[in-house]
């Protein structure tokens, strides 16, 4: 047994010095290899794109239809609902609102036991795949989101943050640090469900539960304003709307000013919250791991 203890943990002596990289710096080389990872599949990119853009067309058409009958339906114009249909398409892939995305690697890895020898590494877990999270929702905003929005604003007549050139800059930045903050909220819902696995060994229950309600409270099937009032308030704080309601509310301009500040904190509040979550149901996961098969 002494053994076994010193095998598990050897003295400092034994342990080899190995020289790492500044925390920054290595998680800036994990991003960036996500990034290329994803690269490398350019067939499902283009596959991607093309479903993006056919179900744009389709939903737009519908939105057209509807926006004919009530021309200001929940406070949106019939050229806001056309860009909130297209900015959703090129926000679906960035943001996972369907779920995917480092969840598969993490989920697979926790089912098969590999994810031990993540543990062992000397790298913070949630860190590590946040960073890779970000890469792949980088290369999808580039790959997934331009081109879609690019064929919607050919095709229709989208809106375009406007209103001089400070306030459609400020918009700008906004609308980018709101994406930015979406896919971080979207990771660690993300995050948390892949952990039920060291329990469930099999997430894929909660996952679709995540995904659900997602699709329904993001404001990625309507815009949440559309909804019975009872129910849009509530469902305006909860985190599914920081992944897609509230960028592109700030996108349309409908946030700004104080409202937009205050738009960003609720998706920083929620942000910061879950990853919290995240970071104490990790260390119970650590206290006792339990993996498929031992």
């Amino acid at each position: 047994m002494a053994q076994l203890a010193a095998l598990a943990h050897p003295p400092e002596r034994s342990r080899p010095r190995v020289q790492l990289l500044p925390s920054g710096r290595l998680y800036a080389s994990v991003a960036r290899g996500s990034f290329r990872r994803y690269a490398t599949y350019r067939a499902a990119t283009w596959a991607g794109v093309i479903t993006n853009t056919v179900f744009g067309f389709f939903i737009a058409y519908t939105y057209q239809a509807l926006w004919r009958v009530r021309p200001h339906l929940g406070g949106y114009d019939a050229s806001a609902a056309l860009t909130y249909v297209w900015l959703g398409q090129a926000l679906l892939m960035p943001v996972a609102a369907e779920g995917g995305g480092v969840q598969d690697d993490l989920e697979a890895r926790i089912t098969s036991g590999d994810i031990a020898v993540d543990l062992y590494r000397p790298v913070d877990l949630q860190v590590w795949w946040l960073a890779n999270d970000l890469g792949r929702a980088c290369y999808h905003l580039l790959a997934r989101g331009v081109a879609p929005m690019v064929v919607g604003s050919i095709a229709f007549a989208l809106r375009m943050p406007g209103g001089g050139a400070l306030d459609a800059t400020l918009t700008w930045a906004g609308f980018l640090v709101s994406v930015l903050l979406a896919v971080v909220v979207s990771f660690a819902l993300r995050y948390l469900a892949s952990l039920t696995s060291f329990w469930l060994l099999d997430a894929r229950g909660v996952r679709q539960i995540t995904v659900v309600l997602g699709m329904f409270f993001s404001g990625f099937l309507l815009p949440l304003a559309l909804f019975p009032a009872g129910i849009a308030a509530v469902a305006e704080h909860l985190p599914w709307a920081a992944m897609i309601q509230i960028p592109l509310d700030v996108f349309l301009q409908r946030r700004t000013g104080l409202g937009l500040l205050a738009a960003l904190g609720v998706q920083s509040g929620w942000a910061a919250a879950l990853l919290g979550a995240g970071r104490l149901m990790q260390r119970a996961a650590m206290r006792k791991v339990v993996v498929q098969g031992g």
